[in-house]
């Protein structure tokens, strides 16, 4: 005879698997019996509500329950949650009941997973068993759960060529605070004196009045790491000086192109952290960490490019450097607008990105245009026969040429190879008011152009009804004013046989607002003849080694002196070169030439 204890050993377990809608169905049928899914549902209501307590208490071990519900929502850093129950399994007086938890973390970071309550029941009423399952499945009870950040890399800046011109890394800022100083003016003095190697400009007396004219820490300035580490031992020494390093975009070679590298860095600083990737790890009670619950990869930006070519501007860095007057120089590539260089001396540095904005009489470079007019209006071709006198009278304004030299009657093509003022006097003198005006437009000057990471202006043509200043203008006198950017579109124009829009980061889109015409190809046929000849022939003869150059040159009278241009292109490359108050044209050939000359094969 078998006993009721074996009995009761043999006989298979009984176990009852009720989903949450079959639940639902039997619920409608029948009255609901007692089971563990209700009190399931409670608690994780509670755990959902963060009333940690509330749920602890519907647990058989409340107090472990409680830390440990508490330190999920502090380590996870957590916003809300969502919970719900699912399958429910029964084996007499133990049971099962399904979850799923959706965690809302920081910065919209969701986190979506499913385990298993463990339940039992006791007197006839059902609780949670506790264990960290009932948090996670693959949490132990002496771990926790911890949020963890993976910043993206950083984006970097690289040149035309793929070196790179920023890349990540740190700076620290600076600060002096007076009111903790003790000895103001014996701490700003000896705090200017430090740092004046990095900013010749900061003198003792301003850095005092600056800072005790603002309440708390007043920023000096920001170094570089090198440059900080220079003078780290002294500026610790200082009362009330303080240092803090952030996080920043730091050029690899301070000598390339570094205003305009600062304009590509203000514009691209805020979209080069890519987004942070995040991980939920479990951490044992000695702060270890021990495995990864999930895992988002963090997703860093591209690079960015910039359309400056390495060699260029390294050679018209170099080129303008050169000169003790102020200089600048902008190449460009005429079929893509893609800016090479834009290069300009500390003298010219002064006065702000005059290479771009800059604005100035373009003297003789501006026959370019009024040859241009005249042959796109049948005033004259590059073969018509026109006077080049000594000198001129139109209306009440005598228009002399260089030393009076005066040549007869030649082609246009001998008058602008030789500069004949007279001879572009007299033309723009037979044109309409805004003749000059929409020729330049075709040329790219005159337009305002947007470009990312570059402020510009191209110049301005205003018309001329006055006789006189139509005249004057004819010559790149009277109230024309261009930039060697502005010029630089014009020499690329004629290259490419239309104006092409500039660009500096690649993807950036350049807006052009203003009237801005197409080109008749008869203007570009005429004035690549006639430039050709200014360097076989005529006052640019000092760079007819460098290749096939096409160019104009141009002095520019001023108070106290003139400008010396060169504007022109050589292959794919366009430039336009000021030397400001540098008197003879041919010291901006020279500058040019030297730029030329230091590229390597091939350009």
């Amino acid at each position: 005879m078998i006993s009721r204890a074996v009995r009761r050993r043999l006989r298979p377990p009984v176990v009852l698997v009720v989903t949450g809608a079959l639940a639902v169905g039997l619920a409608a049928c029948t009255p609901k019996p007692a089971g563990p899914e209700p009190v399931a549902q409670q608690f994780l209501t509670a755990v959902a509500e963060r009333d940690t307590g509330r749920a602890a208490d519907l647990s058989d071990r409340p107090d472990a329950a409680q830390a440990a519900l508490d330190s999920a929502w502090e380590n996870l850093q957590a916003e809300s949650l969502t919970a719900s129950t699912g399958t429910v399994r029964v084996n007499g007086d133990t049971a099962t009941v399904g979850y799923t938890y959706e965690w809302h973390l920081p910065k919209e970071r969701v986190w979506t997973y499913t385990g298993e309550l463990q339940m039992g029941r006791r007197d006839g009423q059902w609780g949670v068993r506790w264990s960290a399952t009932d948090i996670h499945p693959k949490l132990g009870d002496t771990q926790t759960m911890s949020l963890r950040a993976t910043p993206a890399p950083r984006a970097r800046v690289n040149e035309r060529a793929g070196s790179d011109v920023l890349v990540p890394g740190t700076t620290t800022r600076i600060g002096f605070n007076p009111r903790e100083a003790g000895d103001v003016g014996s701490v700003g003095a000896a705090l200017a004196a430090t740092l004046a190697p990095f900013d010749k400009t900061l003198t003792a007396q301003s850095l005092v009045e600056s800072a005790t004219a603002v309440k708390g820490v007043y920023p000096v300035m920001t170094l570089r790491q090198d440059d900080y580490e220079s003078v780290a031992a002294t500026l610790a020494g200082m009362p009330g000086v303080s240092v803090v390093e952030e996080a920043d975009l730091v050029a690899t070679d301070r000598t390339f192109a570094p205003d305009l590298i600062g304009q590509v860095k203000k514009r691209v600083i805020d979209e080069v952290d890519g987004k942070a990737g995040w991980s939920v790890v479990t951490v044992n009670k000695n702060g270890v960490d021990i495995d990864v619950l999930t895992e988002s990869k963090p997703q860093p930006v591209p690079s960015f490019s910039v359309t400056l070519d390495r060699p260029v501007q390294v050679a018209a860095q170099n080129a303008v450097d050169a000169r003790p007057d102020q200089a600048m120089m902008v190449v460009m590539q005429p079929s893509t607008g893609a800016i090479l260089a834009v290069a300009q001396n500390k003298a010219a540095d002064r006065d702000g990105p005059v290479a771009s904005t800059g604005l100035y009489p373009p003297g003789s470079t501006f026959k370019i245009i009024t040859a241009g007019a005249a042959i796109d209006n049948g005033l004259a071709q590059p073969g018509s026969m026109v006077g080049c006198p000594g000198r001129i009278e139109i209306g009440e304004r005598t228009v002399p040429n260089y030393n009076e030299f005066a040549l007869g009657t030649v082609s246009m093509s001998t008058a602008f190879a030789r500069s004949c003022n007279t001879t572009f006097a007299k033309l723009a003198s037979e044109m309409t008011p805004d003749a000059l005006t929409v020729a330049a437009a075709k040329f790219g000057v005159g337009p305002d152009y947007t470009v990312a990471g570059l402020p510009t202006d191209s110049g301005s043509v205003p018309p001329a009804s006055d006789l006189v200043q139509r005249t004057e203008d004819g010559f790149g006198q009277g109230k024309v004013v261009v930039s060697t950017f502005g010029m630089a579109l014009a020499a690329s124009t004629v290259a490419h046989g239309s104006t092409p829009v500039p660009q500096l980061i690649v993807g950036e889109e350049t807006t052009i607002s203003g009237a801005h015409p197409e080109i008749s190809p008869a203007m570009v046929d005429g004035l690549r003849g006639m430039m050709r000849e200014v360097v076989t022939s005529g006052t640019a003869e000092r760079i007819a080694d460098q290749g096939e150059v096409y160019g104009k040159t141009g002095e520019a009278e001023v108070d106290g002196g003139s400008h010396a241009w060169f504007v022109g292109y050589r292959g794919d490359l366009a430039f336009a070169t000021l030397v400001v108050r540098g008197g003879s044209s041919d010291n901006a050939v020279a500058v040019t030439r030297d730029m030329l000359a230091a590229l390597p094969d091939g350009y």
